[in-house]
């Protein structure tokens, strides 16, 4: 160890470059994770928040919760940890002033069922309890509307009050209005026959509780999602492109840097200093520049996520980030073995 610091201090800038190159990978391997979180939260935030467990839909819906349409016949007796929902794509847009149109998802619940009950976090002003009043998700404060303001729904005349906020709205990259199951009928345009888009419940039920309808489990149902799947994959494979990349990236340096310093490790070996202490100091060069990059990303990373506007889908989770800077630090050390054999081979007579 004392020979790799010795070394880095030697030549500040060789290493200095090394240190800011993994940092910049660092911080764009993390802003990336951070990213792909963000994007598969707001596919899933509604759904995790509610602690979904089991999803029932029409067997002729696709996989699919918006094409999915549930009869009362098929619905049939539900206990009190199912609740009907019913979701329709609608542009959200004030009564007055011009600000911009929204595009969102309407959701109707039940008054009566536990989501409504127990699991709507509401952030700021209440739950609605008229027909013609509606929460949303909190995102949408930004796009100017508050407690009081009203709104319409697609091109209907019928005006809807926004009485409250709820945190975690958000359903396959679309902010949620939720509403009265009334409301979505009226929205999706269908009639008394069908009382619901699916139903949602937060424990782990069986196929043959709902015998008409199609079961899937919470993680089915998510991975089912429009875009959702596609995207994680895009995003995992950048990541490891970049693991990859780094790998080399600096067991290309470190191997430059060796090949430059095989006169000074001759003479070492001639002086009489063992081989190992010569392979512990390149590894530990390895180890300090890659920890001190990951470090620096890691610092990049924390201040970009408090100076990054809300409208970016952004979500870090510190441990699996952490997870992944140790990766970047192994991935790097493993690196070093390269020019680490070239030092096994150094023949002191060359120092001769």
């Amino acid at each position: 160890m004392f020979l790799a610091i010795r070394e880095i201090k030697h030549n500040k800038l060789h290493y200095g470059l090394i240190i800011g190159m993994v940092a910049l990978i660092g911080y764009l391997m993390f802003m990336l994770v951070g990213l792909m979180l963000g994007l598969a939260n707001e596919n899933t935030a509604a759904i995790k928040s509610w602690d979904t467990q089991t999803v029932y839909l029409n067997k002729d819906a696709n996989e699919n919760l918006s094409q999915s349409l549930i009869s009362k016949q098929q619905a049939g007796k539900m206990n009190s940890h199912e609740a009907l929902v019913g979701t329709v794509p609608v542009v959200l847009r004030k009564t007055s002033g011009h600000e911009a149109k929204q595009s969102i998802q309407f959701m109707g619940l039940s008054k009566s069922q536990y989501i409504y009950r127990n699991k709507l976090k509401i952030t700021e002003g209440r739950k609605p309890t008229k027909a013609h009043e509606i929460v949303l998700d909190e995102s949408l404060k930004d796009k100017g509307y508050k407690v009081g303001s009203h709104v319409k729904l697609n091109s209907q005349s019928t005006t809807y009050r926004v009485v409250g906020f709820v945190k975690d709205a958000q359903l396959n990259i679309a902010s949620l209005a939720i509403g009265s199951l009334s409301t979505w009928q009226e929205l999706k345009g269908t009639s008394n026959q069908f009382v619901a888009s699916g139903i949602l419940s937060d424990r782990s039920l069986s196929a043959s509780h709902h015998r008409q309808l199609a079961r899937y489990s919470v993680n089915q149902f998510i991975q089912k999602l429009p875009g959702y799947s596609a995207q994680n994959v895009t995003f995992e494979f950048m990541i490891g492109f970049l693991m990859v990349i780094s790998l080399i990236v600096i067991a290309v340096f470190l191997y430059i840097l060796t090949m430059q310093k095989l006169p000074e490790y001759a003479v070492l070996r001639a002086q009489g200093i063992p081989v190992k202490t010569l392979v512990w100091g390149t590894l530990a060069e390895a180890i300090i520049l890659m920890v001190a990059g990951v470090v620096i990303g890691l610092v990049l990373t924390f201040g970009t996520s408090l100076a990054i506007p809300a409208a970016v889908p952004m979500l870090i989770k510190w441990p699996l980030t952490l997870l992944i800077g140790c990766s970047l630090v192994i991935l790097g050390t493993i690196g070093a073995l390269l020019p680490v054999r070239i030092i096994t081979k150094i023949d002191p007579v060359d120092a001769i």
